[in-house]
Protein backbone atom coordinates (compact mmCIF):
# COMPACT_ATOMS: atom_id res chain seq x y z
CA UNK A 1 0.00 0.00 0.00
CA UNK A 2 1.46 3.11 -1.09
CA UNK A 3 1.73 6.15 1.88
CA UNK A 4 -0.31 8.39 -1.17
CA UNK A 5 -3.36 6.52 0.50
CA UNK A 6 -2.95 7.25 4.06
CA UNK A 7 -5.18 10.49 4.07
CA UNK A 8 -7.60 8.71 2.25
CA UNK A 9 -8.22 6.07 4.45
CA UNK A 10 -8.25 8.71 7.29
CA UNK A 11 -10.89 10.81 5.75
CA UNK A 12 -13.23 7.28 5.19
CA UNK A 13 -12.89 6.49 8.59
CA UNK A 14 -13.72 10.06 10.13
CA UNK A 15 -16.58 10.24 7.78
CA UNK A 16 -18.07 7.01 8.15
CA UNK A 17 -18.19 7.52 12.08
CA UNK A 18 -20.74 9.89 13.79
CA UNK A 19 -21.77 10.32 16.88
CA UNK A 20 -25.14 9.18 15.89
CA UNK A 21 -24.15 5.65 14.12
CA UNK A 22 -22.32 3.15 15.53
CA UNK A 23 -19.43 1.51 14.03
CA UNK A 24 -20.47 -1.34 11.44
CA UNK A 25 -18.22 -3.62 10.24
CA UNK A 26 -17.86 -1.88 7.05
CA UNK A 27 -16.26 1.01 9.57
CA UNK A 28 -14.06 -1.13 11.92
CA UNK A 29 -12.01 -2.71 8.35
CA UNK A 30 -11.05 0.62 7.27
CA UNK A 31 -10.53 1.48 11.03
CA UNK A 32 -8.44 -1.70 10.44
CA UNK A 33 -6.62 -1.14 7.14
CA UNK A 34 -6.15 2.79 8.49
CA UNK A 35 -4.12 1.28 11.98
CA UNK A 36 -2.08 -1.10 9.89
CA UNK A 37 -1.19 1.44 6.89
CA UNK A 38 0.23 4.29 9.64
CA UNK A 39 2.16 1.04 11.47
CA UNK A 40 3.96 0.55 8.38
CA UNK A 41 5.21 4.08 7.81
CA UNK A 42 8.01 4.41 8.82
CA UNK A 43 10.25 8.25 9.98
CA UNK A 44 12.97 9.52 6.76
CA UNK A 45 16.27 7.94 7.75
CA UNK A 46 17.31 11.72 7.79
CA UNK A 47 16.37 14.34 9.19
CA UNK A 48 18.08 17.84 9.22
CA UNK A 49 17.43 21.72 9.72
CA UNK A 50 19.83 24.39 8.39
CA UNK A 51 22.26 21.63 7.08
CA UNK A 52 22.26 20.38 10.59
CA UNK A 53 21.68 16.57 10.82
CA UNK A 54 19.60 15.29 13.94
CA UNK A 55 21.38 12.02 15.27
CA UNK A 56 18.64 9.69 14.43
CA UNK A 57 20.97 6.81 15.71
CA UNK A 58 20.57 7.28 18.86
CA UNK A 59 17.56 5.08 19.90
CA UNK A 60 16.44 8.17 22.14
CA UNK A 61 16.69 10.96 19.92
CA UNK A 62 14.83 8.80 17.23
CA UNK A 63 12.31 8.13 19.25
CA UNK A 64 11.92 11.74 20.22
CA UNK A 65 11.63 12.56 15.99
CA UNK A 66 9.06 9.79 15.78
CA UNK A 67 6.91 11.25 18.48
CA UNK A 68 6.85 14.38 16.28
CA UNK A 69 6.59 12.76 12.95
CA UNK A 70 3.61 10.78 14.11
CA UNK A 71 1.35 13.57 15.99
CA UNK A 72 1.38 15.23 12.69
CA UNK A 73 0.77 12.39 10.23
CA UNK A 74 -2.47 12.10 12.62
CA UNK A 75 -3.28 15.83 11.96
CA UNK A 76 -3.33 16.32 7.93
CA UNK A 77 -5.86 19.24 8.41
CA UNK A 78 -3.42 21.33 10.18
CA UNK A 79 -0.63 20.55 7.57
CA UNK A 80 -2.92 21.58 4.68
CA UNK A 81 -3.43 24.66 6.48
CA UNK A 82 0.93 25.23 6.59
CA UNK A 83 0.99 24.66 3.08
CA UNK A 84 -2.12 26.54 2.15
CA UNK A 85 -0.78 29.81 4.34
CA UNK A 86 2.71 29.42 2.81
CA UNK A 87 1.70 30.58 -0.71
CA UNK A 88 0.84 34.10 1.91
CA UNK A 89 4.03 34.58 3.66
CA UNK A 90 6.74 32.38 2.29
CA UNK A 91 7.91 34.21 -0.43
CA UNK A 92 8.05 37.19 1.68
CA UNK A 93 10.16 35.30 4.28
CA UNK A 94 12.22 34.23 1.76
CA UNK A 95 13.02 37.55 0.43
CA UNK A 96 13.84 38.97 4.16
CA UNK A 97 15.85 35.74 5.22
CA UNK A 98 18.19 36.16 2.09
CA UNK A 99 18.64 39.80 3.01
CA UNK A 100 19.86 38.90 6.23
CA UNK A 101 22.13 36.49 4.46
CA UNK A 102 20.98 33.49 6.96
CA UNK A 103 19.44 29.78 6.30
CA UNK A 104 16.10 29.55 4.12
CA UNK A 105 15.23 26.53 6.27
CA UNK A 106 14.83 30.08 9.08
CA UNK A 107 10.93 30.04 7.92
CA UNK A 108 9.84 27.09 9.41
CA UNK A 109 10.52 28.39 12.80
CA UNK A 110 7.39 30.82 12.21
CA UNK A 111 5.40 27.09 11.51
CA UNK A 112 6.50 26.05 14.61
CA UNK A 113 5.65 28.86 16.43
CA UNK A 114 2.78 30.56 15.11
CA UNK A 115 0.83 28.27 12.25
CA UNK A 116 1.59 31.23 10.12
CA UNK A 117 -1.23 32.92 11.54
CA UNK A 118 -1.26 36.24 13.82
CA UNK A 119 -1.33 33.87 17.20
CA UNK A 120 -1.38 34.88 20.52
CA UNK A 121 -0.02 32.57 23.30
CA UNK A 122 -0.86 32.56 26.51
CA UNK A 123 1.72 33.87 28.33
CA UNK A 124 1.34 36.99 25.71
CA UNK A 125 3.81 36.12 23.06
CA UNK A 126 2.26 37.60 19.14
CA UNK A 127 2.45 37.55 15.93
CA UNK A 128 3.95 35.04 13.32
CA UNK A 129 7.02 34.91 15.07
CA UNK A 130 5.51 34.97 18.95
CA UNK A 131 7.91 37.79 20.20
CA UNK A 132 6.85 38.72 23.80
CA UNK A 133 6.72 42.64 24.34
CA UNK A 134 10.35 42.95 25.89
CA UNK A 135 12.51 40.73 23.10
CA UNK A 136 10.05 43.04 20.47
CA UNK A 137 10.93 46.46 21.73
CA UNK A 138 14.94 45.23 21.62
CA UNK A 139 14.36 44.39 18.36
CA UNK A 140 13.29 47.57 17.45
CA UNK A 141 9.40 47.11 16.79
CA UNK A 142 7.19 49.18 18.39
CA UNK A 143 4.71 48.09 20.73
CA UNK A 144 2.13 50.08 22.61
CA UNK A 145 -1.75 50.53 23.39
CA UNK A 146 -1.81 51.75 19.15
CA UNK A 147 0.54 50.36 17.29
CA UNK A 148 2.21 46.61 17.55
CA UNK A 149 4.47 46.01 14.94
CA UNK A 150 4.71 42.09 16.45
CA UNK A 151 1.49 41.81 14.08
CA UNK A 152 3.08 43.55 10.94
CA UNK A 153 4.29 40.15 9.04
CA UNK A 154 7.51 41.99 7.31
CA UNK A 155 8.77 43.97 10.27
CA UNK A 156 8.42 41.45 12.50
CA UNK A 157 10.64 38.71 10.60
CA UNK A 158 13.15 41.34 9.91
CA UNK A 159 13.19 41.44 13.51
CA UNK A 160 13.19 37.69 14.02
CA UNK A 161 16.12 37.59 11.72
CA UNK A 162 18.02 40.16 14.16
CA UNK A 163 17.43 38.13 16.56
CA UNK A 164 18.28 34.97 15.52
CA UNK A 165 22.04 36.72 14.10
CA UNK A 166 22.49 37.28 17.81
CA UNK A 167 21.62 33.73 18.66
CA UNK A 168 23.77 32.27 16.22
CA UNK A 169 27.08 35.13 17.21
CA UNK A 170 26.87 33.13 20.35
CA UNK A 171 26.07 29.61 20.01
CA UNK A 172 27.49 28.81 16.44
CA UNK A 173 24.94 25.95 15.63
CA UNK A 174 21.79 27.15 13.95
CA UNK A 175 19.87 23.89 15.68
CA UNK A 176 21.18 25.46 18.95
CA UNK A 177 19.89 28.98 17.75
CA UNK A 178 16.60 27.77 17.60
CA UNK A 179 16.49 26.38 20.54
CA UNK A 180 17.47 29.83 22.14
CA UNK A 181 14.77 31.38 19.53
CA UNK A 182 12.16 29.20 21.67
CA UNK A 183 13.88 29.83 25.58
CA UNK A 184 15.43 32.66 24.78
CA UNK A 185 19.55 32.61 24.50
CA UNK A 186 20.02 33.59 27.98
CA UNK A 187 18.12 30.87 29.25
CA UNK A 188 20.16 28.27 26.84
CA UNK A 189 23.41 29.89 27.59
CA UNK A 190 22.61 29.65 31.60
CA UNK A 191 21.54 25.70 30.62
CA UNK A 192 24.46 24.82 28.29
CA UNK A 193 27.35 26.29 31.15
CA UNK A 194 25.31 23.91 33.99
CA UNK A 195 24.79 21.12 32.25
CA UNK A 196 28.45 21.40 30.64
CA UNK A 197 27.76 20.45 27.47
CA UNK A 198 27.46 22.09 23.91
CA UNK A 199 25.37 20.25 22.22
CA UNK A 200 20.92 20.70 21.70
CA UNK A 201 20.48 16.61 21.75
CA UNK A 202 22.67 16.15 24.92
CA UNK A 203 20.47 18.69 26.92
CA UNK A 204 17.90 18.41 29.41
CA UNK A 205 15.99 21.09 28.65
CA UNK A 206 11.82 21.46 29.60
CA UNK A 207 9.55 20.26 27.42
CA UNK A 208 8.42 22.71 24.31
CA UNK A 209 12.06 23.26 23.78
CA UNK A 210 13.40 19.67 24.01
CA UNK A 211 10.56 18.93 21.78
CA UNK A 212 10.87 22.06 19.34
CA UNK A 213 13.82 21.09 16.97
CA UNK A 214 12.02 17.94 16.57
CA UNK A 215 9.14 19.76 15.41
CA UNK A 216 10.72 22.03 12.78
CA UNK A 217 12.19 19.14 10.99
CA UNK A 218 9.33 17.03 11.24
CA UNK A 219 7.21 20.41 9.95
CA UNK A 220 9.81 20.89 6.82
CA UNK A 221 10.10 17.09 6.10
CA UNK A 222 6.46 16.84 5.62
CA UNK A 223 5.71 20.45 4.04
CA UNK A 224 8.22 19.97 1.74
CA UNK A 225 7.42 15.68 0.52
CA UNK A 226 3.83 16.22 1.17
CA UNK A 227 2.95 14.52 -1.94
CA UNK A 228 4.65 11.51 -0.76
CA UNK A 229 1.99 11.51 1.66
CA UNK A 230 -0.60 12.30 -0.04
CA UNK A 231 -1.05 15.66 0.33
CA UNK A 232 -1.24 17.30 -3.08
CA UNK A 233 -2.40 21.46 -2.94
CA UNK A 234 -1.58 22.50 -6.62
CA UNK A 235 -0.11 26.34 -6.14
CA UNK A 236 -3.32 28.09 -7.36
CA UNK A 237 -4.41 27.02 -4.19
CA UNK A 238 -2.66 28.22 -1.81
CA UNK A 239 -3.34 31.03 -0.09
CA UNK A 240 -1.92 34.87 -1.50
CA UNK A 241 -1.15 38.08 -0.52
CA UNK A 242 -3.65 40.51 -2.30
CA UNK A 243 -2.29 43.34 -4.14
CA UNK A 244 -1.67 46.76 -2.13
CA UNK A 245 -0.13 49.71 -2.06
CA UNK A 246 1.48 51.54 0.58
CA UNK A 247 0.18 54.91 2.12
CA UNK A 248 2.62 56.80 3.76
CA UNK A 249 1.30 58.90 7.18
CA UNK A 250 2.73 61.51 9.31
CA UNK A 251 -0.21 62.79 11.21
CA UNK A 252 -3.31 61.50 13.30
CA UNK A 253 -5.95 59.52 11.96
CA UNK A 254 -8.67 60.46 14.26
CA UNK A 255 -11.39 58.24 12.98
CA UNK A 256 -9.68 55.42 10.69
CA UNK A 257 -12.96 54.17 8.55
CA UNK A 258 -13.57 58.20 7.28
CA UNK A 259 -9.88 57.91 6.42
CA UNK A 260 -10.40 54.16 4.69
CA UNK A 261 -13.26 55.58 2.82
CA UNK A 262 -11.46 59.07 1.96
CA UNK A 263 -8.60 56.33 0.53
CA UNK A 264 -11.21 54.36 -1.50
CA UNK A 265 -11.45 51.39 1.08
CA UNK A 266 -13.30 50.30 3.76
CA UNK A 267 -12.84 50.09 8.00
CA UNK A 268 -12.00 46.12 7.77
CA UNK A 269 -10.10 46.06 4.79
CA UNK A 270 -7.50 48.59 6.75
CA UNK A 271 -7.36 46.26 9.51
CA UNK A 272 -6.99 43.10 7.62
CA UNK A 273 -4.58 44.28 5.81
CA UNK A 274 -2.63 46.24 9.01
CA UNK A 275 -3.20 43.90 11.66
CA UNK A 276 -0.62 46.07 13.74
CA UNK A 277 -3.31 48.53 14.06
CA UNK A 278 -4.88 48.18 17.35
CA UNK A 279 -7.82 50.99 17.66
CA UNK A 280 -10.39 52.52 15.63
CA UNK A 281 -7.54 55.60 15.08
CA UNK A 282 -3.68 55.96 15.15
CA UNK A 283 -1.82 59.02 16.64
CA UNK A 284 0.84 60.93 15.19
CA UNK A 285 3.75 59.47 14.98
CA UNK A 286 7.05 60.61 16.50
CA UNK A 287 9.11 63.61 14.74
CA UNK A 288 10.35 62.29 11.44
CA UNK A 289 8.52 59.18 11.04
CA UNK A 290 5.94 57.90 9.23
CA UNK A 291 3.21 54.69 9.05
CA UNK A 292 3.23 53.11 6.02
CA UNK A 293 -0.43 51.96 5.66
CA UNK A 294 -1.65 49.52 3.26
CA UNK A 295 -4.63 49.35 1.03
CA UNK A 296 -5.77 47.24 -1.94
CA UNK A 297 -4.13 48.40 -4.94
Amino acid sequence: MKIKYLFLVLAVIFLSCSDSKPLISDDKEHEQNFYEFISAIKLPEKLEFCGENLPLDDIEIRERAEREFYLMLQQPGQLILYIKRSGRYFPMFEKVIKEHNLPDDLKYLSVAESALYQAKSAVGAIGLWQFMPETAKMMGLQVDEYVDERRHPEKSTHAAMKYLKQGFSKHKSWVLTAAGYNMGHTGLSDNLSFQSVDNYFELHLNEETSRYIFRIAVIKHLMTYSDTYGIKIPETEKYSSPKTQKIKVNSAIQDLSAWAKVNGTSYKKVKELNPWILKRMLPAPPKGVFYEIEIPA
